[in-house]
């Protein structure tokens, strides 16, 4: 996996793309999440347009995620999730879990409800 980041409106936009499968994919989110947190950025979107995977180890890293801005007082939700990624999601009820939406700036704008 690859990640870029950007702000937008002081909301961190993570941009993974490739498969996110688990071994340095975890520490590469955890440590973006973390150097967000720790210059004020409470609110983060994960924007999966161009993930092409995701095995239940990145499941597992995007649950951490989740865990690691709620523990911080922060709010993490997903933009643009692929059908692949959607019924994965489905079919661990993870989409009970994650608050997602079909494009990024409709994520940004839901952190104002």
């Amino acid at each position: 996996m690859k990640l870029s980041d950007r702000l937008e409106n002081g909301v961190a936009i993570l941009e993974p793309s490739g498969k996110i499968m688990g071994g340095s994919d975890s520490t590469l989110l955890h440590e973006k999440l973390h150097e967000h947190i720790e210059n004020g950025v409470k609110n983060v979107v994960i924007d999966l347009s161009r993930v092409d995977w995701v095995n239940s180890t990145g499941l597992g890293i995007l649950i951490a995620g989740l865990s690691t801005m709620k523990n911080n007082e922060g709010r993490l939700k997903l933009a643009n999730v692929t059908e692949k990624i959607h019924s994965l999601l489905t079919i661990t009820k993870l989409v009970t879990v994650f608050e997602s939406h079909e494009t990024v700036a409709e994520a940004i704008a839901a952190f104002d409800n």
